[in-house]
């Protein structure tokens, strides 16, 4: 029961991390137009991977994908391919998973190979929560970056007066979304890493008895044997014929009826 309840936690865990790592990936607020300097603005600007929005104070919103793919920063095609990956390898995982669920029986499937199944999907889970922590923090280092850089040069002195001069862009709210849903699938994966090792059947030694049976039924006659040591040249053998058993010597002493003269 303990097996089970654990293969299943790690499965819903997973599960649920994988679909924040979806949301995440298609959400556009991963950078956000900082407001510090600037907290009333008629005009909101926030990007994703995929595309850049920019909301009025009307309430209007407008959005622009990405129309290009050479020109787009090389972090940012990283953090698409990581991301992507990850969901790819985490939706793989979710079906092996579905089959290896020890409370699911189909036909005649073993323990053994449910344990390898669930082995197998925990650690897929483990890699997916990697890429999505991975391409997150990229991003947010991408930001970190651009933020302190433009910080040095976007304020300028003008008659003793600072001005902005250009947009400074902050975390969204995707990456914290992107951070917890990795985290959940990687605790997911390692949950159903431990299930695993209660799936496997435990091998178990027995003393095995053999009984052999005798092959050839001995046939036991009155008469003295003498056993052969082998050892000096004066030893009779003993041989065992129909009456009794004699020496060599007796035999051929004793006249026989097939001998004619």
């Amino acid at each position: 029961m303990a097996t089970t309840t654990c293969q299943v936690v790690g499965f819903l865990l997973s599960l649920l991390g994988l679909a924040g790592c979806i949301a995440a990936t298609g959400m556009d607020m991963w950078s956000t137009q900082d407001l510090y300097d600037n907290p009333v603005t008629a005009v909101f600007q926030y990007e994703g991977l995929w595309r850049s929005c920019v909301r009025q104070s009307s309430g209007l919103t407008e959005c622009r994908p990405y129309f290009t793919i050479l020109g787009l920063p090389a972090r940012l095609q990283a953090v698409r391919a990581l991301m992507i990956v990850g969901i790819v390898l985490g939706v793989i995982s979710l079906l092996v998973s579905i089959f290896a669920l020890k409370c699911i029986r189909i036909g005649s499937m073993e323990d053994s190979i449910k344990a390898n199944m669930t082995l197998t999907s925990g650690v897929m889970f483990i890699i997916s929560g990697l890429c999505a922590i991975t391409g997150v923090s990229v991003f947010a280092n991408m930001l970190v970056t651009n933020f302190w850089m433009s910080n040095a040069s976007m304020y300028t002195s003008v008659g003793g007066m600072v001005q902005t001069v250009q947009t400074r862009y902050t975390f969204g709210a995707a990456l914290f979304v992107g951070w917890v849903a990795g985290g959940l699938t990687l605790i997911g994966g390692v949950v159903m890493c431990i299930a695993c090792r209660g799936m496997a059947p435990q091998e178990t030694n027995y003393k095995a008895v053999s009984y052999h049976a005798s092959g050839h039924s001995v046939a036991y006659k009155p008469g003295g044997f003498k056993a052969s040591t082998g050892f000096g040249s004066n030893t009779k053998t003993k041989k065992i014929y129909d009456g009794g058993a004699h020496t060599e010597e007796e035999v051929q002493s004793q006249p026989s009826k097939y001998n004619y003269v």
